[in-house]
């Protein structure tokens, strides 16, 4: 009998990693704000999500090599690789280790929900242990350096978001003729651009390029690769769309919220509670942990390869280098999130970092996929480029968009 879940794996990764809390935070506060209006929004989003991931994976299955490690051998000077890898390591390292911080607060926040907060107090510092503890579990894991650990203790966070915001969604007994009019129907109300911009910018992640790129060729070796870039394409339009799915039912569950005294999630279930019952909070909180975790554990994953990729390191989990890329990243968040350091002009830093990064890696991404010498037969259609294209001019405006706004002109 073939196993229904063999296939599954990278992409399951991917909305793993994208689903974190700042996702969670960014749809709590477009439900509560413009109810349903902005779900076509997170549509165009998940679309734009498979196109490029589909890029990335493709490059992955047919050349073999990850997309810093392309990026590298396809540029020929020196000074300009030199460029592009100073300028790929420091924005995902610099900018992982940001979010890192706010990836641990979120799953801090999920379980401070069911959980009494508490502190301890060291000198002058109060530390979270609920802090302490995301880490050492993210730790663990990455330490014992097994994919497929890894991928399958993921995947079944994955499936527990999933199943705790989808069942929140379906309980707030939304009106289905509004869910799909905000679907189909693009309407940016105004002072919304900001929010629709924040919805992209979320889903819509540069690191995700390098690690997909990857992960599936950890994941299918030998095969023809016709065969290995079906499979791989199945298993990310099902993870993408489901990521998708949870990202709206977010959407859905906080547009049941009178109130605008909603800042993030965790609000958001304690909001839930006297509508829908406890229950409500449970799922949200158990929701909002996975999506903390799951992205605490993939955000160091990326970075420690795109280093790996970028110094030709061996391909090997268990290296000290690979380890101490990780560690470091990890470390960070976990140092800033149960300190109580607010995390707010870090969180401005990543998305200076971000707004710069995905026009760059996406154009670096459309580059490679369009050569013959990389992917021969595979290389971009013209449908393909035509979507990268239009991706590739609105990562553009978004990031300069992001920018200004980091900076108070908007």
């Amino acid at each position: 009998m073939n196993n229904p879940f063999k296939n599954i794996g990278p992409g399951t990764l991917i909305a793993a990693a994208f689903i974190g809390p700042g996702t969670v935070t960014t749809c709590t506060l477009a439900g509560v704000q413009y109810g349903f209006t902005l779900l076509w929004a997170m549509v165009l989003s998940i679309v734009a999500t498979i196109v490029l991931q589909e890029m990335a994976a493709r490059l992955g299955i047919v050349y073999g090599e990850g997309l810093a490690e392309t990026v590298k051998k396809q540029i020929k000077s020196s000074f300009i690789r030199a460029i592009a890898i100073i300028l790929i390591l420091s924005a995902i390292l610099v900018g992982n280790a940001a979010y890192e911080a706010g990836n641990i607060s979120g799953g801090v926040l999920g379980l401070q929900t069911i959980f009494s907060e508490s502190t301890i107090a060291i000198g002058s510092f109060q530390l979270s242990p609920l802090s302490i503890l995301v880490g050492i579990i993210a730790f663990v894991l990455l330490f014992i350096g097994n994919y497929k650990l890894i991928e399958r203790f993921l995947v079944g966070l994955v499936l527990l978001m999933s199943v705790s915001f989808i069942i929140t969604a379906i309980g707030t007994q939304p009106n289905m003729v509004s869910v799909l009019k905000g679907i189909f129907t693009p309407v940016i109300p105004k002072e919304g651009i900001l929010t629709i911009i924040a919805l992209v910018g979320t889903t819509v992640v540069p690191y995700n390029l390098f690690l997909h790129a990857t992960l599936v060729k950890e994941k299918w070796k030998g095969e023809s690769i016709s065969a290995n870039l079906k499979a791989a394409r199945k298993d990310l339009y099902v993870s993408i769309i489901l990521g998708g799915l949870v990202s709206m039912a977010i959407i859905i569950s906080a547009a049941a919220i009178e109130s605008q005294q909603v800042a993030n999630a965790s609000d958001l279930a304690l909001s839930l509670a006297p509508l829908y019952g406890s229950f409500a909070t449970y799922f949200l909180s158990l929701g909002l942990f996975a999506a903390g975790i799951t992205s605490a554990i993939t955000a160091p994953l990326a970075a420690a390869y795109v280093a790996r990729g970028c110094f030709g390191w061996k391909k090997d989990l268990k290296s000290i280098k690979f380890r101490a890329v990780w560690i470091v990243v990890l470390l960070l968040g976990v140092v800033l999130s149960s300190v109580g350091v607010n995390p707010i002009e870090i969180i401005q830093f990543a998305q200076i970092a971000n707004g710069l990064l995905l026009p760059i890696i996406a154009g670096f991404l459309l580059w490679v996929v369009n050569k013959k010498e990389v992917l021969g037969r595979y290389k971009n259609s013209v449908t393909q480029n035509i979507f990268g294209i239009l991706i590739l001019i609105t990562a553009c405006i978004l990031g300069a968009r992001t920018l200004l706004k980091v900076f108070g002109y908007i």
